[in-house]
């Protein structure tokens, strides 16, 4: 079961645990807005049921709170952060203003950041881009997990790594936010945790046999994530987690050759700016031509139209923040119970959806 919650009391709530945990403001402001934000688009394994287990780097130290990302190279388009373990999504806010300002400049503008803590919904950061009009590509891995097999393999190498991008248009930008495989970790890790099997086969036991037992991705040696596309085109997906590894990780400096520093991530996000290219009229004038020439194709059956990524996520997005956000009872319980300790009021709810 789910209560409805206001947008902005969840915000303000989740802030207070932060800053309750010793989280400086502006960074515990940025947190907060991310993991509602993603809630509110729908990315529920990666909003606010990611809170809990911050709290829990803060307090065991895995997650650094104070000062900000140290540069290891800068040269001019080109940006590299030691992100020092600092909390992801404020790092990935100033990254994202960082690569558009450069773009502005220069044409593109390229942001990697290392050792990052984890960075929540990457969806939630490509409007802060395209909302300016420019477009955003985001390439991620955790370096330190693998739950990834390479097609025609059993052990795992790579993790999920999810890749986003935002495109300006007239209306809702495009946006992409997609793993390279066929589950997340999250999806995963939630099936086991209510002991429900997957609705396919999307996982592999540690002999290579295809299975719907989400627990199979904790045995020793562990099973692993189909690549994107599964058993038959998985190779296409393996391609795109390679691309997205070497983008992120190895760019980074901080990849699998790197000492495991427990939950991480390593980021590239390259902004463009469609001034330095055909010009900003005629990339309008093109791309509003490509959305019409989508929503204009006749839809197959069992389809009303053809809706492109992120108008779905866009129109909940406005729906939750009209009508409020779902939140698990389990989720807010666990967050009460913290909450009552710290004498932090927690927001009210009504029901909600079952």
């Amino acid at each position: 079961m789910a209560a409805l919650y206001d947008a902005a009391a969840l915000t303000g709530f989740a802030r207070a645990l932060l800053g309750e945990a010793g989280m400086p403001a502006d960074k515990a402001a940025d947190v907060a807005e991310v993991l509602v934000e993603g809630d509110c688009l729908g990315k529920t394994t990666h909003g606010l049921a990611l809170l809990p287990h911050y709290l829990r780097e803060i307090d065991s130290g895995g997650m650094r709170l104070e000062g900000d990302p140290a540069v290891v190279n800068d040269l001019g388009a080109c940006l590299t952060w030691d992100g020092r373990k600092l909390p992801g999504p404020w790092l990935m806010r100033r990254a994202v203003d960082e690569a558009v300002g450069r773009a502005g400049r220069l044409g593109l503008g390229a942001v990697a950041v290392q050792r990052s803590h984890h960075t929540a919904c990457l969806g939630a950061y490509l409007r802060r881009a395209t909302d300016r009009g420019f477009l955003l590509l985001i390439a991620l891995t955790d370096p330190a997990h693998a739950s990834v097999a390479p097609f025609g393999g059993i052990t795992p190498v790579l993790t999920s790594n999810p890749v986003a991008f935002g495109a300006p248009t007239e209306g809702d930008p495009v946006l992409v936010d997609m793993a390279t495989a066929m589950l997340t970790n999250g999806t995963v890790a939630g099936h086991r945790q209510r002991g429900e099997p997957l609705p396919a086969p999307d996982l592999l036991d540690n002999q290579g046999n295809p299975t719907t037992d989400p627990n199979v991705i904790a045995t020793t040696p562990p099973g692993s994530i189909l690549p994107l596309g599964g058993l038959a085109a998985g190779h296409k997906g393996f391609a795109l987690g390679l691309m997205v590894e070497l983008l992120s990780g190895c760019l980074s400096g901080h990849g699998r050759a790197s000492p495991s520093e427990g939950w991480s991530a390593a980021v590239l996000l390259l902004a463009i700016d469609p001034a330095a290219f055909g010009g900003r009229e005629e990339y309008r004038r093109q791309v509003d031509r490509l959305v019409e020439a989508c929503h204009a194709s006749a839809p197959r059956p069992g389809f009303d139209r053809v809706v492109l990524p992120g108008e779905a996520a866009q129109q909940r997005r406005r729906q939750r923040l009209r009508d409020g956000v779902p939140v698990a009872a389990e989720l807010m319980a666990d967050l009460a119970a913290r909450a009552a300790r710290a004498g932090i009021a927690i927001p009210a709810g009504r029901a909600g959806p079952a």
